[in-house]
């Protein structure tokens, strides 16, 4: 059995300003392309029996920065949907609802179109992701580049935990982080590893 890797896409003005990012389609600012860049070198030599990638912008050019040609968009790979907190903080939403955790909470219903996700319907969009890329993985290793909350669902629900155990993962942006087995046991074997850039050594992004 293959590793799966996870790419988290490179700086956003959002995510610098820790402003709650689904569907917006924001570009990566200069050093996110910069931070992006430096994931080649991580991948270089690495073959892959599947790569898939978000279709929104961001994640689509992390992965052609980082060398990911071949990524195949996939909808199921799309950020938590934020619903009415879109662009908003999480500080500006304990301001009115103090107690507020996305983990456990979710989102409430925002824009048409955009009604906002529970734990357990982000959890059923990563269940079929790594149902879908078993037969790949079988073969060898899959990548995935996509967004921060999302993926450290993924990363749970693949080890055996709930969404919400995806609050315990921080996910810092533009890093490689790989998930492997161990005597048949699901196991993070590498997380948040970057690249060389100056861009990559700066001190992490605000959280949203």
């Amino acid at each position: 059995m293959g590793d799966l890797l996870l790419v988290r896409h490179g700086e956003t003005e959002w995510s610098r300003s820790g402003q709650h990012t689904s569907w917006t389609d924001l570009p990566l600012t200069q050093r996110g392309e910069e931070q992006a860049k430096s994931l080649a070198p991580l991948l270089a030599g690495r073959t892959f029996t599947l790569t898939l990638a978000s279709p929104l912008a961001r994640a689509v050019r992390t992965a052609e920065l980082a060398g990911l040609f071949d990524a195949v968009p996939d909808p199921d790979l799309h950020e938590w949907d934020y619903g009415g907190y879109e662009g908003i903080t999480t500080v500006e939403i304990h301001r009115t609802r103090p107690e507020w955790c996305l983990w456990t909470d979710g989102t409430p219903p925002g824009p048409d179109g955009h009604p906002g996700e529970s734990p357990d319907e982000v959890a059923a969009r990563a269940d079929r992701v790594l149902a879908r890329i078993a037969p790949a993985l079988a073969e060898g290793d899959v990548m995935l580049v996509a967004h921060g909350h999302f993926l450290r669902v993924l990363a749970a629900r693949y080890l055996g935990l709930s969404a919400a155990e995806g609050r315990l993962l921080q996910l810092e942006t533009a890093t490689v982080s790989r998930l492997s087995t161990e005597h048949d046991w699901p196991v993070i074997a590498e997380w948040n590893a970057r690249g060389t850039s100056a861009a990559s050594r700066q001190f992490p992004p605000t959280s949203p």
